[in-house]
């Protein structure tokens, strides 16, 4: 199979929600993350649990946890690529609507 293009997502003043946030994270949260976008960029739209899961209205999650925080980027699909828009760090049961 192919490799799947990741982009990331840029405001159109240049700032990217996904970096910003990944440098908030710690250096081990950080890999995890990366790991988990290579695997992405691997797996394309066969990427599935535990690694990756579906949200709603066409919105994937990448899905990396350490330490009991559950560190989730939110993507999508765009022609043959997959665009990361945003990263949170999950709480309670259910990643919020907004």
């Amino acid at each position: 199979m192919p490799t799947t293009e990741v982009v990331l997502f840029a405001e159109e003043d240049g700032i990217c929600p996904l970096l910003e946030w990944m440098d908030t994270l710690p250096p081990k949260a950080q890999d995890k993350c990366i790991v988990k976008i290579e695997r992405l960029a691997e797996e394309g739209h066969e990427l599935r649990r535990p690694e990756a899961d579906f949200l709603r209205d066409k919105i994937y999650e990448l899905r990396a946890a350490l330490r009991g925080i559950q560190y989730r980027m939110l993507y999508f699909f765009h022609t043959s690529k997959a665009v990361i828009s945003h990263g949170l760090i999950k709480t309670g049961n259910r990643v919020p609507s907004r």
